[in-house]
């Protein structure tokens, strides 16, 4: 029995509001996988603030259309599943990632990054990168070390004309040792 037009607007401006909203998003293939491993997955991916949806193709076709991302049609073959990021971009990639190394019967189709689709590789390889907090402290190591380099220089420039001043002092007082008062 066919939902009734409303309903399926409604369902339409659901996932066209989570497709804006997602900086991440990752399709994939559900087929196989039984209500407790999907249950399994879902609470993984809710710890991380990313939400996994089934939705119909059509549907998703129509939103995804409406928010620029018509090249997500291709893959919308099949059961579908899309994860919402809602925080970290790249969440739902490493996460499905992982599970499909050990649910072999679920395939990642697709995604989208940052408004741009990317295909069922390119999510796998975003997957393989470190954390955001790894990067950033990658980041933060790269800027400060030539600061602490800095600092060291000028530390051991400053230890130098210490040693200096306190040997012209040495020297002083030993040529005024032996000098006529």
């Amino acid at each position: 029995m066919e939902l009734p037009k409303p309903e399926k607007e409604a369902a339409v401006q659901e996932i066209r509001e989570k497709l804006a909203k997602s900086q991440g998003v990752v399709l994939t293939n559900y087929r196989g996988l039984n209500v407790s491993t999907l249950t399994e997955l879902r609470r993984k991916l809710g710890e991380a603030d990313v939400e996994l949806k089934v939705v119909k193709n059509t549907l998703t076709r129509i939103a995804s259309k409406e928010v620029g991302l018509g090249d997500l049609e291709r893959y919308l073959e099949g059961p579908t599943a899309i994860a919402f990021a809602l925080g970290d971009p790249v969440a739902p990639a490493k996460i499905i990632s992982e599970f499909t190394r050990e649910h072999k019967e679920m395939e990642i189709k697709g995604g989208a990054l940052q408004g741009k689709v990317i295909g069922p590789d390119d999510v796998r390889s975003l997957a393989e990168l470190p954390s955001r907090e790894v990067m950033l402290g990658r980041v933060a190591a790269t800027m400060a070390a030539p600061i602490s380099g800095l600092a060291r220089a000028l530390a051991g420039t400053m230890r130098n004309l210490a040693y200096a001043i306190d040997a012209v002092r040495r020297q002083r007082e030993g040529a005024g040792e032996g000098a006529p008062a």
